[in-house]
């Protein structure tokens, strides 16, 4: 055991993109800060942020159904579309930033222009969509969306989901060409190689095992350095806990109040990988269906254009999967060591008042892969089984805690516990995460370092010309801000080798 111990002003767990964001933003405010990071895996970017463990979309709310909620009285409830539509700008600005100061290099290796789409079929889920695209319509935010019933016009929208398709019942879509297609792993593995520019330690095949508080209200992590055995100890005065599913048993070593009463549901997703080039060129949008009865949110059904290394690809799915694991490269205890004395009531409410959601995933780890072709054939009618692989994506850990709505209500969507002097935060839960990582780190900031933010409000504005107003209320800056954004991300007028890019980013005036 090595008695060595450093110290540092921030250290930063886990090489995703919530750290990369995270760090990001504190060099640019503050250049002489002093970080580390440490990631147990031998690269940054492997778990959630993998472009192989998630969907890659760009999430601005345009064509996930679960984000528009129809309320008893008929109408639809937009609220959320609107938030997460505006956290997802401020990323496309500060990657803007970033981009246009030589900081990272090649958007397009990280971020493609691609319609994003919602289907539906059924009289009562056509009447649905037609009112979720009028109140939609009605905000500058979602400018330029089309909606249509007429087969024929599906058929140059989506020709190979309306290929061979009985149209025996009504079916309707939405379609905005400004939607993307982003690349979190390339993105994070970007960030991770700037960051080391900026002379940030970052160590991998390093695990964080415990961590105290030390006399002077700093933190001492007590760190495994997995090539040769070591342990060191190293002290900051501020820690984000941002290792995925792993965040969890951080956050609850901590021993912070806040970490108290929270637990974890890990649900782990399968991809369906189409093979045959001939039909991935068939297919150019991402596009959203309507989940099942009693699946959760992040099993909405999607078939997805993909710009992975330069090739286009095509995925469809998630089928939802249950391991005990909360991280793919976990221990298969992760489950039951996260239940402590103090969350195991609202584990086990949980546990009772979620057996839907239970019954729905053991049938989604008994599906053979016939039956998973029974489910792409409701988007692709002619798919054949010899066209697709199966790939196992990330894991993400559901959020179980104690709400208005009740004890051990899950959780869908992300979520930062923060320590009440600011010293320690940590980042919990799944969808749609990655997308909104700069609006998340923000919150951070503003809650960990409140002392500063007035000094640094100028760079902040200068990162993030929207930065404390809204774009909604403010059509004139959302029209420079998309024009900006999509110019210095190359959305706009793209030519790639062999790859066919969208239109356009941005909606004519």
């Amino acid at each position: 055991m090595s008695n060595s111990e450093t110290k540092s002003d921030v250290i930063l767990i886990g090489a995703g993109i919530m750290s990369a964001t995270l760090g990001t933003l504190l060099k640019e405010l503050v250049p002489d800060i002093n970080i580390k990071v440490f990631e147990k895996l031998p690269s940054a970017g492997e778990e959630s942020s993998n472009e192989w463990n998630n969907a890659g979309t760009g999430h601005a709310a345009l064509c996930e159904l679960n984000y528009t909620v129809e309320k008893p009285d008929g109408t639809i409830d937009i609220s959320k579309a609107i938030n997460i539509n505006e956290q997802f700008q401020v990323s496309m600005q500060f990657w803007s930033y970033l981009v246009s100061r030589k900081l990272i290099k090649k958007p397009q290796d990280f971020i493609m222009p691609l319609p994003h789409m919602s289907l539906v079929q059924g009289e009562e889920n056509v009447a649905f969509l037609k009112k979720r695209f009028k109140a939609l319509t009605k905000n500058p935010l979602f400018k330029g969306m089309e909606f249509s019933e007429d087969p024929e016009k599906l058929k140059k929208w989506i020709p190979l989901i309306m290929q061979e398709r009985e149209t025996t019942e009504p079916i309707a879509a939405t379609k905005i060409d400004s939607g993307t297609d982003v690349n979190f792993g390339s993105l994070t593995r970007m960030l991770f190689t700037h960051l080391e520019n900026q002379d940030v330690q970052i160590h991998y095949n390093h695990s964080v095992n415990d961590m105290k508080r030390t006399a002077d209200n700093k933190w001492e992590l007590k760190v495994k350095n997995l090539g040769n055995g070591t342990v060191e100890r190293h002290t900051a005065k501020f820690v984000f806990i941002g290792g995925g599913g792993g965040s969890l048993h951080l956050l609850q070593k901590s021993g912070i109040p806040e970490g108290k009463h929270i637990g974890g549901f890990p649900v782990s997703g399968i991809f369906m990988v189409c093979n045959n080039p001939e039909v991935v060129e068939q297919h150019h949008a991402k596009v959203y269906g309507k989940a099942k009865v009693g699946a959760p949110p992040m099993s909405v059904p999607h078939l997805d254009t993909r710009f992975i290394d330069n090739k286009k690809s095509l995925l469809f799915g998630p089928f939802a999967g249950f391991s005990p694991k909360f991280l793919k490269n976990g221990s298969m205890f992760d489950l039951i060591t996260s239940v402590k004395p103090d969350n195991i009531l609202t584990m086990l409410a949980a546990g009772v008042k979620e057996m839907a959601l239970t019954k729905y995933l053991i049938q989604q780890v008994m599906l053979t892969k016939e039956q998973r072709m029974e489910e792409l054939r409701e988007f692709i009618p002619n798919a054949k089984a010899e066209d697709w692989d199966l790939v196992v994506a990330g894991q993400r850990v559901q959020v179980i805690k104690d709400t208005e709505a009740g004890k051990g209500t899950l959780q869908f969507g992300t979520e930062v516990i923060t320590a009440s002097d600011g010293s320690i935060a940590a980042l919990l839960g799944a969808s749609p995460g990655a997308s909104t990582a700069v609006h998340v780190m923000l919150e951070v900031i503003r809650k960990c370092f409140p002392e500063n933010i007035d000094k640094w409000e100028p760079k902040l504005k200068e990162m993030i010309p929207s930065y404390g107003l809204s774009l909604m209320d403010n059509p004139d800056l959302l029209n420079k801000v998309h024009l900006s954004s999509a110019e210095i991300l190359g959305l706009v007028g793209t030519k790639k080798a062999n790859l066919k890019t969208t239109t356009s980013f941005l909606q004519e005036a």
